[in-house]
C-alpha cells in the first residue's frame, strides 16, 4: 500500500496575519491622514478657530453700528449724528469747513 505523505507548508499559517496586519495598516492609515481622522480633526479646529475670530470680528463691528443707530432714534435724534449723515450721503459741505475722512473702523 501507498501513502503520499504531504510536507506541511509554513505559508498557510501566515496568510490570517498578514491579511490581518494589510487590513489594520489600511485602518490605521486612514484614522491618522483621513478625512475624519486625526490630522482633519486638526484641520477642522483650526479653520473653527478662524471663523470664531471672523464672528467677534462682526458682532463688534454690529455693535457699533447699533450705537450709531440707536443715535438716529426718534426717542433721542442728535442733530450732530443728522447732519454728519445727510453730509455725507448728499456728499455737500459749506466753503468754509475742513472735512477729514477717517476709514469705517476707526469711528469713536
Amino acid at each position: 500500500m501507498w501513502t503520499r505523505h504531504h510536507k506541511r507548508r509554513n505559508t498557510g499559517r501566515l496568510i490570517v496575519p498578514a491579511i490581518t496586519a494589510l487590513v489594520l495598516t489600511y485602518f490605521g492609515f486612514h484614522a491618522y491622514q483621513g478625512d475624519y481622522g486625526l490630522n482633519g480633526k486638526e484641520r477642522l479646529e483650526g479653520r473653527i478657530a478662524g471663523l470664531e475670530a471672523k464672528l467677534d470680528a462682526l458682532h463688534r463691528e454690529r455693535g457699533d453700528l447699533e450705537e450709531r443707530v440707536s443715535l438716529l432714534n426718534d426717542g433721542s435724534l442728535e442733530k450732530d449724528m443728522l447732519d454728519e449723515q445727510a453730509r455725507r450721503a448728499l456728499n455737500l459741505v459749506r466753503e468754509n469747513e475742513i472735512v477729514i475722512f477717517r476709514p469705517a473702523g476707526n469711528v469713536n
